[in-house]
């Protein structure tokens, strides 16, 4: 372990293996911790919250905007290099929560690789993810819930002061997620079923209405973007070497693939519940991989529908799914759709408060935030305190904050995590090369290396404005570790 005063020291594996019972639950107390979270999920539960996380807003908005705004028809290439990034992510989660099960995730294997500021700074990371992800659906699902049945706009959607509909679902949400694990994947399997069997609707009744035309040219030619247009949304790769700024094109596919990255994110909350699972060293890596399969099949499915069913130019930003149906005469269908989108927003937003509560779980207990916070309810099992107040948090931002265009910011958090991961496995073969590995990435460290360029890749293709609001925020993370974090942490006291 690096010097005690040193931003870059690290956690020994062995106290995190300590802290979460072992890698399989069974053994080893942890007398510094505020309690141990309860064993109760199986992989087709991890499925269930990972499917039901990363199906929801990604895949019922950003195809409109993203074929529309910068990649056609070729918005399902798009989709593909995504979730092949989304992939070679996975498979270094993978080894990490198996090897590692842990509620921490990201945060712990970075603490027990790279350092305690690096640590810091992810766990910093997934809380803008989570909770500006949380936020965000919230409002979209009361957008939905009042088209869907005409409720009031003074209290549902966008058009209210107060988003009342936001706030209750939030709110109700995070009663679920205190309760009980086992209660949420009911809740989230439940739902995950809902959203399922419409988006295979989707692609089954729509390739019905799929007309050749509409997908020729399948990448449309690069032209100039429109005048007037910032240079803040410019990409940064293109800004580095002063290329023109175009939409269409290949480029187009890739600027694309950047931001519709964000249908994918969310996966890697499943690694959250790695001291939640029975038999994590085998249910995580299926429980990861299982979901990403799952998720890039239905993806590249609706999107290929969707734009075949409508010329893309023509798509509707805001429901390009239902408005489809609606323009080849099929409303009846947009009705289901919208049923699928509600059910896919309401499990969304409950993996979500799931997610934050287990890593502000794991850094209370390592004495980052305050200990108190992360208490474990003797009855439900859950950190109920840190979950009620990343509830409050969500509850707030989704009722009062109108929040919109954070896609990027919510993608860009997720690569910079992504290549943390990536960065961990190598480390982490060399440093304890003795440690057992149930799962391990395949060609390591070529995946691991390959898998954070392509991250840096999709990175360098987010806008500058994204980049100086991810940049912001990081510096208030710092500014808080180094006045609070830095001087509690329990590495101070081993």
């Amino acid at each position: 372990m690096s010097d005690d005063s040193s931003v870059l020291r690290t956690k020994p594996v062995e106290d995190v293996l300590a802290q979460a019972g072992g890698p399989d639950g069974e053994g080893g107390d942890d007398a510094h911790g505020p309690g141990r979270l309860t064993r109760r999920l199986g992989p087709f539960d991890l499925m269930g919250f990972g499917i039901g996380i990363v199906i929801g807003t990604g895949i019922f908005t950003l195809t409109g905007i993203e074929a529309k705004n910068h990649a056609g028809p070729g918005v399902v290439i798009s989709f593909l290099i995504a979730g092949a990034v989304s992939l070679l992510a996975a498979l270094c989660y993978a080894e990490l929560a198996s090897a590692v099960p842990t509620a921490g995730s990201a945060y712990t294997y970075a603490y027990a690789t790279i350092g305690e500021v690096f640590a810091w700074i992810i766990g910093w990371d997934l809380i803008l993810e989570f909770a500006l992800g949380a936020s965000v659906v919230a409002r979209g699902w009361s957008g939905y819930l009042q088209e869907l049945f005409d409720l009031p706009t003074s209290v549902f959607g966008e058009q209210s002061v107060v988003n009342v509909g936001a706030i209750a679902i939030v709110l109700l949400l995070g009663v679920v997620a205190v309760v009980g694990i086992r209660e949420s994947a009911r809740v989230t399997n439940t739902l995950v079923v809902v959203k399922v069997a419409v988006c295979l609707f989707v692609v089954v009744a729509g390739a019905f209405y799929v007309k050749a035309a509409n997908l020729s040219p399948f990448i449309p030619p690069a032209r100039p973007v429109e005048e007037g247009t910032s240079g803040l949304k410019q990409p940064v790769s293109q800004a580095l070497f002063g290329i023109e700024p175009t939409a269409f094109g290949f480029a187009g596919v890739l600027t694309a693939a950047a931001v519709v990255f964000f249908a994918y994110t969310g996966f890697e909350a499943v690694a959250n519940l790695g001291e939640e699972t029975r038999k994590p060293h085998r249910d995580l890596p299926l429980g990861l991989l299982g979901t990403l399969a799952v998720c890039t099949v239905l993806y590249v499915g609706v999107s290929l529908v969707i734009t075949g069913m409508v010329p893309f130019d023509e798509l509707n930003e805001g429901a390009p799914i239902a408005s489809a149906f609606e323009a080849v005469g099929a409303g009846w269908a947009s009705v289901l759709v919208s049923i699928a989108a509600v059910a896919g927003l309401t499990s969304v937003i409950l993996v979500d408060i799931v997610a934050m509560g287990r890593i502000g779980f794991s850094m209370g207990r390592d004495g980052l935030i305050p200990r108190s916070v992360a208490a474990v309810h003797p009855r439900w099992g859950t950190p109920w305190r840190i979950t009620l107040m990343t509830v409050v948090l969500v509850a707030a931002l989704a009722g009062f904050v109108p929040l919109t265009a954070l896609a990027d910011l919510v993608s860009i958090g997720t690569l910079f995590a992504f290549v943390v991961v990536s960065i961990a496995v190598p480390i982490l073969r060399r440093t304890k090369p003795d440690l057992p590995r149930p799962f391990r990435t395949p060609l390591s460290p070529v995946v691991p290396v390959v898998s954070a360029l392509a991250c840096v890749y999709l990175m360098s293709n987010l806008s500058l404005e994204t980049w100086l609001r991810f940049a912001i925020w990081m510096v208030l993370g710092l500014l808080v570790y180094f006045l609070y974090g830095r001087r509690h942490a329990r590495l101070n006291a081993s």
